[in-house]
């Protein structure tokens, strides 16, 4: 996974940071990847009683006892009480909320160049949460939210991530537009995704280049000036007969696509 970006914690002070939640994490994939990769503190993680023997589950119990975190089992009703999604798998964790940065942090180069994925107003938890899974499996180094009309990291976003979660860095944005400005001077290529894009997506040609890729609403799409701030906007070719990707499956599409570029690019290809 890439490094994450230093923090200036003195800044941090200065400048409260807009809390961006992952403080609940429900279900076992992501409870058991919160643990793995240690980057929160985790303060209490809760089982179910009665429940079937599971690989995921006797993983859990080890890496809580190795950490020194408290590990309660309690009645399923009681469990399922306090979980703020349809089906917790029987494990909750309470942690730290995950860490802010700074866009310009996110944008740095570091080990290799910074591949972002701009959210301009996905409001879906299933959206977005599907859409971080793919991100931290394509090579995304940084996520940028916009505080308002947006999802941010609910319990339900972060079930869906299934872990994604804890391998990217956040960033919370008042206005994307802005942000996208921000991000065109520190040199990283801003590319939208639209239906009605100019080119196919499958024309770029990026090199390793620092970018971002920018994905919009789920009913309108790439709001006017957001599409302005992009350096170009592309568009997935649909052949089939219902030309109609929601923006998950688009921006997953996007994210391998971009990271396919860029892989061919170092080596040559």
């Amino acid at each position: 996974m890439p490094d994450r970006p230093r923090v200036d914690r003195a800044a941090a002070v200065r400048r409260p940071l807009h809390p961006l939640g992952g403080d609940q994490v429900e279900g076992r994939r992501a409870v058991l990847e919160l643990l793995s990769a240690g980057r929160r503190r985790v303060r209490k993680v809760r089982v179910a009683e009665g429940q079937e023997p599971s690989p995921q589950l006797d993983e859990i119990e080890r890496l809580a006892s190795r950490r020194g975190i408290p590990l309660e089992t309690v009645p399923r009703v009681r469990l399922d009480s306090d979980a703020k999604t349809f089906a917790p798998q029987g494990v909750i964790a309470t942690a730290a909320p995950v860490e802010l940065f700074e866009l310009g942090q996110l944008a740095a180069p570091r080990r290799g160049n910074p591949f972002l994925l701009v959210v301009a107003g996905v409001t879906d938890p299933q959206n977005l949460g599907a859409l971080l899974r793919s991100a931290a499996c394509a090579g995304v180094t940084g996520v940028v939210l916009a505080r308002h009309r947006a999802a941010h990291l609910s319990p339900s976003v972060v079930k869906v991530a299934a872990g994604a979660v804890e391998h990217l860095s956040f960033c919370v944005v008042g206005g994307i537009p802005a942000a996208l400005s921000e991000l065109t001077r520190a040199g990283v290529f801003a590319i939208g995704l639209a239906a009605d894009g100019d080119r196919s997506l499958y024309d770029l040609r990026l090199g390793d280049a620092p970018v971002a890729l920018v994905v919009g609403g789920e009913e309108r799409g790439l709001a006017p000036l957001v599409r302005r701030r992009c350096d170009e906007v592309v568009a997935i070719p649909q052949p089939g007969g219902v030309a109609s990707l929601n923006v998950a499956a688009a921006g997953t599409i996007a994210c391998f696509e971009v990271a396919r570029g860029r892989a061919d690019a170092l080596t040559g290809s």
